[in-house]
């Protein structure tokens, strides 16, 4: 099935911090020819469900943009069924990564918006939030707006697929439509899991192979979030 890569092996990915300057946190996050810009700003308000509870909320946004496909998406579609999906897991995934008692009566706006889809988007769209979240939150402490980051943890995602019982990391778009099982998982630096998205496209599969596909990508998002820490620790 894949001729260019390892089975085991990462598309390329590259990290642009600060991509644009009109938000405190900003990354365009490239994972083989899948790009996704990734924006964060902040409201001093939260959810009214929220307020008096002291502590402040994380919210997502996802969009594939007119361009991003080899067929135009129409902007009618980013309000879509699908979109809102996603945008609830980059926030869960968020949230998970961040003790929201430290930033009360606050809310962090994270937009990823996809100008290139080649598979993958909602998996790079989490890598890359939490490193811009992570600077957004950095930017406010220089401020004087907050006292330290509420940032507790690392969290990244890829996917994994199975074709004919044997497991592939990170699909592109061919892949992602080729294999009999396609999963998205997250996962936090300490290796446990936040989420896992998986659908048998066909024959069902054994908890064996689920095993097998944990493993996997662990070993994935252990290099994604030592790229996250890499790219922190570079300042």
């Amino acid at each position: 099935m894949r001729t260019e890569r390892a089975f085991d092996e990462l598309r390329p990915v590259e990290v642009i911090r600060g991509y644009t300057e009109m938000t405190p946190g900003s990354v365009l996050f490239s994972a083989g020819l899948t790009r996704v810009l990734c924006t964060v700003s902040f409201d001093e308000d939260v959810p009214p469900w929220m307020r008096g509870a002291q502590e402040g909320w994380i919210t997502a946004e996802y969009a594939m943009l007119p361009g991003s496909g080899t067929e135009r998406i129409s902007r009618r579609s980013i309000s879509g069924g699908r979109n809102k999906e996603i945008q609830r897991l980059i926030g869960r995934s968020l949230r998970a990564a961040v003790d929201l008692a430290a930033m009360p009566e606050l809310t962090a706006r994270v937009d990823c918006d996809v100008l290139q889809a080649d598979g993958g988007t909602r998996t790079a769209s989490i890598t890359g939030a939490w490193i811009a979240l992570s600077d957004a939150f950095d930017q406010r402490i220089a401020e004087g707006k907050l006292d330290a980051s509420p940032i507790r943890r690392h969290v990244a995602a890829i996917s994994v697929g199975l074709l004919d019982d044997s497991p592939f990391l990170d699909l592109d778009y061919e892949e992602d439509v080729s294999v009999d099982v396609d999963c998205n998982f997250v996962m936090t630096d300490d290796g446990r899991l936040v989420e896992i998205q998986g659908t048998a496209e066909g024959e069902p599969f054994s908890r064996t192979s689920l095993e097998g596909m944990v493993g996997l990508a662990s070993q994935g998002i252990s290099e994604l979030i030592g790229i996250q820490a890499n790219i922190r620790d570079s300042g």
